[in-house]
């Protein structure tokens, strides 16, 4: 009766607090996986694999939210801009194949109540077009971004590409940025680690939570699981940096025992627990 009673209660306060427009308190530490959306693929040859190797030679193409105690983190932000979801669904074709998307990330994050403001972090695993689109909408959150990621995407030939324009507004958000690791919230349960290599500034997330154990979102470290157990880097990749990254996350998951997610893999993705679901 008590575990019923705790339950209600807890769900009385998570209808209230949308009913007020306010997001909702959490007493540890939750992770919540967004369908961002899929990049349709091709042959995985760039990545040094084939396709029976792979298996599904398709991306997915999730976007996180941390929740905290005292604040938000959102970790990479979709392929395709909200305002060009439509309902039902949008692809667009790009050089190396189509884009899709179902649902836009402010629907689901809203479906949880939370809103563009309430978002206290932003940390972009990198700068590609698939982990970037929303970028400017969360420009009023505070930026955590390697200083040599940042330098990559605020050159002034970055500036003059037409990829500029969805993330151009973080060039006047409040900025952190970093030269290696970063404790968010202080506490050690959301670590943000420097893992070069895929581009200059790659940043992995290390999560602490209480159930579920550790977990070790990858951004582009690995896009494909065969990356890991063949030993492949991808072909654009600065070589020495990825292998040195892969091997000093390895060191981190061997002594956490922390789970390791290929944001990627659309195979594992598939299998995960998605909003609004989450781990904790």
């Amino acid at each position: 009766m008590r575990t019923y009673i705790a339950s209600a209660a807890a769900g009385l306060c998570f209808v209230a607090a949308l009913a007020a427009g306010a997001p909702p308190r959490v007493q540890a530490v939750r992770l919540y996986v967004f369908d961002c959306g899929v990049l349709k693929r091709g042959e995985p040859t760039a990545y040094g694999l084939t396709r029976a190797q792979v298996g599904s030679t398709d991306f997915a193409d999730a976007c996180y939210l941390v929740a905290h105690p005292t604040g938000t983190l959102l970790w990479d932000v979709g392929i395709i801009p909200d305002d060009q979801i439509k309902p039902g669904g949008t692809e667009v074709v790009a050089a190396n194949g189509i884009n899709a998307a179902q649902a836009t990330l402010r629907s689901q994050l809203a479906a949880l109540g939370y809103s563009a403001r309430d978002i206290t972090y932003l940390a972009l695993s990198h700068g590609h077009a698939d982990h970037i689109a929303n970028a400017n909408e969360y420009a009023g959150a505070t930026l955590l971004m390697q200083k040599a990621e940042w330098n990559s995407m605020f050159s002034a030939e970055a500036q003059k590409l037409p990829l500029f324009s969805v993330y151009g507004a973080l060039e006047s958000s409040k900025s952190i940025l970093l030269d290696g690791d970063r404790d968010v919230f202080g506490d050690g349960t959301v670590v943000i680690k420097s893992t070069p290599g895929h581009t200059p500034g790659h940043q992995s997330l290390f999560v602490r939570l209480a159930r579920t154990g550790p977990v070790l979102l990858t951004g582009d470290l690995y896009h494909y699981a065969a990356e890991r157990t063949m030993k492949t880097v991808p072909v654009r990749d600065n070589k020495e940096q990825t292998i040195a990254s892969r091997a000093a996350m390895d060191e981190l998951l061997r002594t956490t025992g922390a789970q390791l997610w290929i944001q990627h893999d659309i195979q594992a993705n598939a299998a995960l627990k998605h909003s609004p679901l989450f781990y904790d």
